[in-house]
């Protein structure tokens, strides 16, 4: 745990109590902060109480007793409307502040000496996948290493830091939303397509909230920037007019005179005076597909930002492991090999799975975004056929009428059975792959969730057939 600095004495209010909440909240106290615990659910509520927090009525308390507000990214600070948490801290004049904000408070609050390096990363997509690789890169060139944020441990939960350390941080939009004072010595924004919308106003809310990581960079901090989105491109061309920092653009499509680029599976530097081929990532099992190659050039870059030699941070590119729920394959029963790629949350998210495969048996639906599916109407060929599930059955069946052929499935486990059916009486080569380009609230706590629903139904299938499923 990172003891909260700077609160000493101060009373704190604490809302939501998650798992973000609760680490903040122990956090705070272990810094010498009084808190105050409150949530809308009962047993939150309960849970916290019986850890021995003091749990407070938030809508009946005086607010001029806090001196800030610890608010869990979850709960809406602007958009669609601010929560009656935040109108009663704003009428009261209290600040309203996040988990990364108490952690970058007291990094600040550090001698020089004592303050670790910082690598934040963000990003529409890729960011879980790229912090991991970040991690392991500097993990495995003999760094003291701790990753989390948005990803594992809330950032507080992590062990306490020394000069020495590095933090790699996966943040979300939500989370920058509430942080004010981070100064990474390394930023990653890989790229921007529409989400969360709602909760940012619109797409100039949601691309402000990402440009906040880059606050408090200056001389001696490093930019890596993807490039290979209008928007990416556009901040970009922005902050290299401010000349501060240094910056390092990114990219898997297009060779560059300076940055780090993939071209065909090929990693290339060019942040020196020449540009030199560093790596082969076909050779990245972990790290297949286009966009994969644009996460090892943005952990390439961000590992060098910090030290690490070219030798170590390739080393780590090939020894990567791979994450869970991210284009993982599960299991293999005959010739049909089961992906899980549950993280796809949004549709181009499962762009990044469906463009890596020629043919597929799709599982997809759950809580649609924003114009569902409209835009992978290009890699509907490719679908072999589509086994919809959850509340966007229906409209993507109207997206995919006369394009690919449809089984209403309506639950995972359902899919998986007739996906496999279909794939196996192919007597071909064949991928199942669970990339839902939806959320999973709709029947399922959340993407983690769904994607051991899968791996349950594909070991199911595997047992009934008297076989294990190798993964």
């Amino acid at each position: 745990m990172i003891p909260v600095r700077g609160f000493e004495d101060k009373t704190v209010a604490v809302f939501g109590l998650g798992r973000t909440g609760l680490t903040a909240a122990r956090a705070l106290i272990a810094g010498g902060a009084k808190v105050a615990l409150w949530d809308e659910k009962p047993a939150s509520r309960e849970a916290a109480a019986a850890e021995g927090f003091p749990v407070v009525d938030l809508q009946a308390a005086d607010w001029r007793q806090f001196d800030a507000l610890m608010l869990s990214p979850g709960v809406p600070l602007t958009h669609p409307k601010p929560h009656w948490t935040v109108e009663k801290a704003k009428a009261a004049g209290v600040e309203i502040l996040g988990d990364v904000e108490l952690f970058a408070r007291t990094v600040n609050a550090a001698p020089v000496h004592k303050r670790p390096k910082i690598i934040a990363i963000t990003g529409t997509n890729g960011k879980s996948t790229t912090t991991a690789l970040i991690g392991h890169l500097c993990a495995s060139a003999g760094r003291d290493t701790r990753i989390g944020g948005n990803i594992g441990l809330g950032v507080l939960g992590l062990e306490d830091m020394h000069g020495g350390a590095v933090y790699v941080l996966e943040l979300s939009s939500y989370q920058l939303d509430l942080t004010s004072s981070l100064k990474p010595d390394a930023v990653v924004l890989l790229n921007i397509s529409p989400d969360h919308l709602d909760r940012h106003g619109g797409m100039d809310g949601y691309i402000a909230a990402k440009r906040r990581i880059f606050l408090n960079q200056g001389k001696g901090d490093t930019a890596i920037i993807g490039v290979d989105d209008p928007w990416c491109q556009q901040i970009c061309t922005e902050i290299t007019a401010a000349n501060r920092r240094t910056i390092w653009p990114i990219s898997a499509g297009k060779a560059m005179g300076r940055g780090v680029y993939a071209l065909q599976g090929v990693l290339y530097d060019a942040t020196g005076e020449r540009v030199v081929e560093v790596a082969d990532l076909l050779r990245a099992r972990s790290l297949p597909g286009r966009h994969n190659w644009q996460n090892a050039a943005a952990a390439y870059a961000a590992a060098r930002a910090i030290g690490i030699s070219v030798s170590d941070a390739v080393d780590g590119l090939m020894t990567f492991p791979g994450l869970a729920h991210r284009m993982e394959t599960v299991g293999k029963l005959g010739k049909v090999r089961f992906v899980n790629d549950s993280k796809a949350t949004n549709a181009d998210a499962a762009r990044q799975a469906m463009s890596s495969y020629p043919k597929f048996y799709w599982i997809a639906g759950g809580v649609a975004k924003a114009g569902g599916i409209e835009d992978l109407k290009d890699l509907f060929p490719r679908i072999a056929k589509a086994y919809l599930i959850g509340e966007a059955a229906n409209v993507f069946a109207v997206t995919l009428a006369g394009k690919a052929e449809v089984k209403m499935s309506g639950t995972l486990d359902r899919a998986v059975q007739q996906a496999y059916a279909d794939a196996a009486a192919s007597g071909e080569d064949a991928i199942v792959l669970l990339s839902p380009a939806c959320a999973s609230f709709d029947q399922f706590s959340d993407f983690e969730a769904r994607g051991e629903a899968f791996r349950a139904a594909v070991n199911a299938l595997a047992g009934g057939a008297g076989k294990a499923a190798v993964a």
